[in-house]
């Protein structure tokens, strides 16, 4: 069974309701193809503070994989892929790619997301944006890949 860790990054004028909304989609997610939730935090969206705790959290052993959610739009505030950049051994543009093609088709302002997926050490990190509707969206469209993707990590 995996273990996963939900990082929800809060920007200035977060939705409080939406944050919480976002951590329970992605929870209720995960326990359906049965990943135990090792951790979860809510952190301000500041680069050093998201970059630390994902390595913290990566390094660790106590999580396979990690989700964020927030900061992966286009504004000021929104730094979740520098940090999930700036900590990863290397991205899975692949992934990435799947979510904005599959987003645009719902929505065409998907196509602004900067949204990556990354690895550090044994551990995949998956940046989610912080809508629920997308969130919902996007947990639909990885759930099938989590297990794949991070067995194959596992193996290297």
């Amino acid at each position: 069974m995996h273990k996963a860790g939900i990082l929800i990054i809060k920007l200035k004028d977060a939705d409080h309701e939406a944050v919480n909304a976002c951590s329970d989609i992605i929870s209720k997610a995960l326990h359906s193809i049965k990943v135990t939730i090792s951790r979860n935090e809510d952190i301000q969206s500041k680069e050093a503070a998201v970059a630390n705790t994902l390595a913290l959290w990566a390094d660790s052993g106590e999580v396979d994989f990690i989700i964020t959610s927030g900061g992966t739009g286009i504004g000021p505030e929104d730094i979740t892929p520098e940090s999930t950049r700036s900590v990863a051994d290397r991205e899975i543009p692949g992934i990435s790619e799947l979510m904005r093609l599959h987003g645009y088709k719902q929505h065409q302002s998907a196509i602004f997301s900067r949204a990556i997926v990354g690895i550090r050490g044994k551990c995949v990190i998956f940046n989610l944006p912080g809508n629920p509707g997308a969130v919902h969206e996007y947990m639909e469209l990885l759930l099938p890949l989590i297990p794949h993707v991070v067995d194959a990590v596992q193996i290297e």
